[in-house]
């Protein structure tokens, strides 16, 4: 079998490695590098669990060969936080119990980064459909949104994690954090404990 020394930048740091010219870009990931983030599910690009994101955008990392992906910048999970600090995408399925299993969580979080990037005040129906190349098994999917409005607010695109957009005159709850409330009462006040004042 013929193989090839191919030069990746991973969360930064450029590797070089020598695959064979079959070996799936998420083999040389996870296997050749040990960035275990990127997860092997379905091998047919229609689970979403080893979504890295090259130069700049979330892709399947079990659709490209390695080689296809010499001289790429490759980003994992394993890149999102910075200085020990949770990207926000993090915080938020951290803070909205956005993962069950944890399988489909990096991948779902690199599509999010990549969905908040072009579209930094998504409503949740882009939301869902921005991350619909990403299944979950456990069907956890309304924290997921959740987590990604979180993460939204969190940029500062004004999204809120509970179920829509914030009217620009509501006023922002818990000192800034986001809240689920459900409903928001027609005066435009919301609590944070779940249900409208």
């Amino acid at each position: 079998m013929t193989e090839h020394d191919i030069t990746l930048t991973v969360n930064g740091t450029e590797r070089e490695l020598t695959v064979d010219a079959r070996t799936l870009l998420v083999h040389a990931i996870r296997d050749e590098l040990g960035y275990t983030g990127a997860n092997v599910g379905c091998e047919s690009s229609l689970c979403g669990a080893c979504t890295v994101r090259m130069d700049g955008d979330a892709m399947k990392s079990c659709t490209a060969l390695a080689v296809q992906a010499d001289g790429a910048e490759i980003e994992t999970v394993e890149g999102l936080a910075e200085g020990g600090e949770f990207h926000p995408i993090q915080e938020g399925f951290q803070e909205e119990h956005g993962l069950q299993c944890g399988y489909c969580t990096p991948g779902m979080m690199l599509t999010a980064v990549d969905l908040l990037e072009e579209n930094p005040d998504p409503s949740r129906e882009e939301i869902r459909e921005g991350l619909e190349g990403n299944l979950c098994r456990c069907t956890g999917y309304q924290n997921i949104v959740n987590a990604v409005e979180n993460a939204a607010d969190s940029m500062g695109s004004g999204a809120v994690a509970d179920g829509g957009e914030r009217p620009d005159d509501r006023p922002v709850t818990d000192g800034g954090e986001t809240a689920d409330c459900g409903e928001v009462p027609d005066d435009g006040t919301a609590s944070g404990g779940g249900e409208p004042e």
